[in-house]
């Protein structure tokens, strides 16, 4: 393998370049894939589904942490599984705002407060099959069955099912702490399938994106990786059908379809969800009514110098990122901006960029 620096220094032992001979210039160039026709039906249809399901959350097991109450909640997903959840909520002020928290492939152990507002109740919902809550509940536990699982059916398809299980999350959480606006955060598998959900939910503030899969499939599928994408890549190579059922479960697609301030920390350098499919979700956000704030990071499902500074720095950024949504949400500041308020940027309307580069980060 060859790579540029400084990822030759950093990665020596990789098996390929996270890279795959893009740099920043021409990861900027990676078009998000367009919908193909009747996506945007079929995704709504699928939210007006979801939206007559009763979620029916149940506390199943309750204690404390990190000065936050916590939960075990028990809901209903999009076709009918009883799904867990954790669910917190701050002791000592009122929820002010409701964050849907998702997470990586392979599920998620426990609860993580990084990128958490202190007056958010917040819902870490575990996709179906995976993690500590759902292991083998509704789908493979196995990440490679898990990514294919239900690929000959879209209305089976187990993205699809994670995806719309995110709007029966976010309906549990509202019923445990009553109307307030929603947030999302997601990383990887997380990002990609809150990309898929929330264009067609309009709950939703805002949200961030961390190096989010299932972008550009065009781009996905043309090359190895060592993440959920190459059991994706090698069953298509095997059932090239597969194809297209998968033109509707592009998150670079959905997000078009995007109305709200989105940011996306997207890296120059993964291995395991290549650089365009994250570029192209952001570059989505981009052109779609919502707004673009864009993190380039130095890589992604890594670790490298200068990595702690750098994943702090972005979380601190998220929350701030989410702290302008909430402002821009006031009553104070609709009526501002109905006075004709308004940004540009170079990829569009609102657009913010920002990056946390150490020495020798190549640009």
């Amino acid at each position: 393998m060859s790579a540029p620096a400084p990822y030759d220094g950093w990665f020596p032992d990789a098996p390929l370049d996270g890279t795959y001979g893009f740099d920043l210039p021409t990861l900027q160039a990676v078009a998000p894939v367009a919908a193909p026709d009747g996506f945007g039906a079929r995704w709504q249809a699928w939210r007006a589904a979801a939206a007559r399901i009763d979620a029916d959350p149940v506390i199943v097991a309750q204690g404390e942490r990190d000065g936050r109450s916590l939960s075990i909640v028990e809901h209903t997903g999009a076709d009918g599984t009883r799904l867990r959840a954790w669910v917190a909520q701050p002791l000592d002020v009122p929820a002010e705002i409701a964050l849907v928290h998702g997470h990586g492939y392979g599920g998620r152990d426990e609860p993580g407060f990084a990128r958490v507002p202190d007056d958010a109740a917040v819902i870490f919902p575990v996709a179906r099959g995976l993690g500590a809550l759902n292991a083998g509940v509704g789908a493979p536990p196995v990440r490679d069955e898990h990514v294919i699982a239900g690929i000959e059916d879209p209305e089976r398809f187990v993205l699809g099912l994670c995806a719309r299980d995110l709007w029966l999350a976010a309906d549990a959480l509202l019923a445990i702490t009553g109307p307030l606006p929603l947030a999302y955060v997601g990383e990887s598998f997380g990002g990609g399938i809150g990309a898929l959900a929330l264009p067609w939910d309009d709950r939703y503030v805002a949200a961030t994106l961390v190096v989010p899969s299932f972008g550009q499939y065009d781009e996905r599928l043309a090359v190895p990786c060592l993440g959920s994408g190459e059991a994706m890549r090698r069953h298509v190579r095997a059932h090239p059908e597969a194809r297209e059922v998968l033109r509707w479960f592009d998150a670079s697609s959905a997000m078009l379809a995007n109305r709200i301030p989105v940011r996306v920390e997207a890296a120059l350098w993964d291995a395991n969800v290549p650089p365009p499919g994250q570029f192209a979700i952001a570059h989505a956000v981009a052109q779609s009514a919502g707004a673009l704030e864009l993190a380039v990071l130095p890589a992604g499902h890594a670790e490298y110098p200068g990595r702690d500074g750098i994943t702090r720095s972005a979380e601190r950024a998220g929350l701030a990122h989410l702290a302008r949504a909430r402002r821009r949400e006031s009553p104070s500041a609709r009526r501002f901006e109905e006075r004709g308020s308004s940004s540009s940027g170079p990829f569009g309307s609102g657009h913010r960029s920002s990056s946390g580069e150490p020495p020798g980060y190549p640009r």
